[in-house]
């Protein structure tokens, strides 16, 4: 049954290792197929489904009356986290809500809530959703981290770069279109196509679509919970599950840092020991 597919109580630590996005749910898929996406996702083990209230993907009859993780968008700069937590606090004590997370947090904004949450004896944060690829590598500086010393899970968002990890230069070789031809991520496909070339090149020796090496990486950090991928149809999704199939080894690991390298100021410490000599 669809309702029981798309509402499953999971928190970060049970969660599957891949989550799926309902951004293009009622925009660019439409209802029917939306719910065979969410179908075929659960059947493959996929219990984290993310979506947001502005997203296609709406609650619909038989849904249970409670968030599962319930993910801010932002931090709010207005307001002390004593409120906030305060509030949380109600939520979670009236059953509304089960977890909360955070997303497009700083490291300082993670630990400035966990500390807080700790004062007042509460759960805190469990989950920071944040921009994570080999393209944009800065949460590597503080936010990842930060996430692992407080045990929270990150939920990786455009893991591919809005479509330039997934193979760009043979899909224009094929005459194909896509969300990498066009605004921010034009301008981070021209900046890097060198080392995106490069990627291509090393994801066709390995054998294996880019999209899935991305992912297949992502999947290898220390502290990833799951990427979020957002496919179109179920064949989309379907090839996305090659990705937990991939095991990148060291050499590769090596070469995909020297193509896309990390950002930490001292490439000879893990940040944020990277900051210090």
């Amino acid at each position: 049954m669809r309702s029981a597919a798309s509402r499953i109580a999971v928190t970060v630590r049970s969660a599957s290792r891949l989550v799926l996005g309902t951004m293009n749910f009622g925009s660019r898929t439409s209802e029917e197929d939306s719910g065979a996406i969410m179908d075929d996702a659960h059947e493959h083990g996929i219990n984290f489904f993310d979506t947001a209230n502005s997203y296609g993907a709406q609650q619909g009859e038989g849904l249970t009356d409670y968030i599962d993780l319930y993910q801010m968008h932002h931090i709010d700069r207005d307001t002390p986290w004593e409120e906030i937590w305060e509030a949380f606090s109600v939520l979670r004590q009236q059953g509304k809500v089960l977890s909360f997370g955070s997303s497009n947090f700083a490291g300082w904004h993670i630990a400035l809530a966990q500390e807080a949450a700790r004062s007042r004896h509460f759960l805190g944060l469990v989950s920071e959703q944040s921009i994570y690829n080999l393209m944009s590598r800065w949460a590597e500086l503080e936010v990842l981290p930060a996430a692992r010393h407080y045990g929270l899970g990150v939920i990786p968002w455009s893991p591919l770069h809005g479509g330039v990890l997934s193979g760009v230069l043979r899909k224009q070789r094929e005459g194909l279109t896509g969300r990498s031809g066009s605004g921010l991520w034009a301008a981070a496909f021209a900046e890097q196509r060198e080392a995106v070339e490069a990627y291509e090149k090393l994801c066709a020796e390995l054998g294996e679509d880019p999209a899935h090496v991305g992912l297949a990486w992502l999947l290898a950090q220390d502290g990833v919970t799951g990427p979020i991928v957002g496919p179109r149809t179920v064949e989309q999704l379907d090839g996305t599950l090659r990705a937990l199939e991939i095991t990148l080894d060291h050499d590769t690991l090596a070469k995909l840092d020297e193509t896309f390298p990390p950002p930490a100021p001292n490439g000879a410490k893990p940040a944020p020991e990277a900051y210090a000599w």
